[in-house]
């Protein structure tokens, strides 16, 4: 009976976060757009009302894909081509290889990043990160090749997950470096032997700087960052307006609506700076508010990871909370200028489409964790040997 009150609280706090920042999202996105397109009083904006509908498709996926047991997607019938997770990883890879293609994808602010399918407007790079997530949940506790061995095992499993870093970052470095660090943090859980990754990061980090240093604009805004005031009108713009926003906002802000900076001054601001926007008419408050929501959702996975579920679902929930933070953290670094611009949206407040759906369907799976109970049995050897999350070995 406790453990029925405690699993219930637990996705009831989740759900609570998950639609309180959907919430701020819709409030935020329609006050920069709101001023922004020069209308006087809240009225709502073409921008507005096409995120709310957005909105309301997350939260039913969200809640459709809760009530689906996710072991399903842990089954395999003995074989690995037979996993429903296969299939997803194979179709996130299709669509980052063929949205490189001319006229097949469709470019935005001089990037190829999204695919026309009808009316719907998809970002393969969304769907890659969850692939990936969902991958490994299920491949580090079904094991179906011994990990332990380095060119047997460890090679095989890092394969994939590098192919399509490579498929992104043509396009996307800041979707990619997030990708590497999630699954490098899972592969951390996952009990991966420390001398394998010891091996393949340091080549890892050469391409990421050899991706950086040979794109001109990546590389302006890697010096920008060291001096924005340098170049003030040119790729230190963003990060001198985006921290005038805060300064501006104090600690109790300017009011919602009041702000200034989205007044044609600071760019991307329903998207990646959006949290700019939120800290200049919230104030202080408003940041913690965010900070605390996101933490919310780290404290149900990590409330799940303590319960003695099966390894699926620990690596899942793990998985589902790490990519939703760190791509929160770094989309804050961003605002605040603790780490070069890069182009991530705030999760689940950004203004969004498929992305925005995609997100709540992966916490719509961290829901179903908290629903059903697995015996531990039910998946092969565990990678996680304790009900709390345990260092990797080496």
């Amino acid at each position: 009976m406790d453990a029925s009150i405690d699993r219930l609280h637990h996705r009831d706090i989740l759900t609570f976060c998950v639609l309180a920042l959907l919430g701020m999202g819709i409030l935020m996105v329609q006050s920069a757009a709101m001023s922004a397109s020069g209308n006087i009083g809240w009225q709502w904006t073409q921008l507005g009302a096409r995120h709310v509908t957005y909105v309301l498709v997350s939260i039913a996926t969200y809640f459709i894909i809760g009530h689906i047991d996710y072991a399903a997607l842990g089954r395999n019938g003995g074989r690995v081509w037979r996993s429903p997770v296969v299939w997803m990883l194979a179709v996130a890879f299709f669509t980052c290889a063929i949205v490189l293609i001319p006229h097949i994808g469709k470019e935005v602010n001089g990037a190829r990043r999204w695919l026309m399918l009808g009316f719907v407007q998809v970002q393969p790079s969304e769907l890659a990160k969850w692939g990936v997530v969902i991958f490994l949940a299920w491949w580090l506790s079904a094991r179906p090749v011994p990990i332990e061995d380095f060119f047997g095992g460890f090679i095989p499993t890092l394969l994939p997950i590098g192919l399509i870093c490579l498929l992104v970052v043509i396009q996307d470095f800041g979707t990619a470096a997030l990708i590497g660090v999630a699954a490098l943090t899972m592969l951390l859980v996952g009990r991966v032997r420390l001398w394998h990754l010891a091996i393949v990061i340091p080549p890892a980090l050469v391409a990421a700087f050899w991706f950086v240093h040979h794109e001109p604009y990546r590389w302006a805004r890697m010096t920008a960052f060291l001096d924005p005031f340098a170049q003030p009108k040119r790729e230190g713009y963003h990060m001198i307006q985006s921290l005038l926003s805060f300064s501006s906002g104090g600690v109790f802000g300017r009011g919602l609506g009041n702000g200034v900076q989205k007044l044609g001054y600071l760019p991307e601001d329903t998207t990646d700076f959006i949290f700019a926007i939120i800290c200049e008419e919230l104030g202080l408050f408003g940041a913690i508010l965010v900070v605390a929501l996101y933490l919310g959702i780290l404290y149900v996975a990590w409330q799940v990871i303590r319960q003695k579920r099966d390894s699926f679902g620990r690596m899942l929930a793990f998985g589902v909370a790490s990519m939703i933070c760190l791509q929160a953290v770094i989309n804050i670094a961003v605002a605040t200028v603790s780490v070069p611009t890069k182009g991530l949206s705030l999760p689940l407040i950004s203004a969004g489409g498929s992305g925005l759906v995609i997100t709540c369907a992966a916490l719509g799976l961290l829901y179903s964790v908290t629903r059903h109970e697995h015996e531990m049995e039910t998946l092969p050897e565990s990678p996680i040997v304790s009900p709390a999350l345990t260092p990797a070995t080496s």
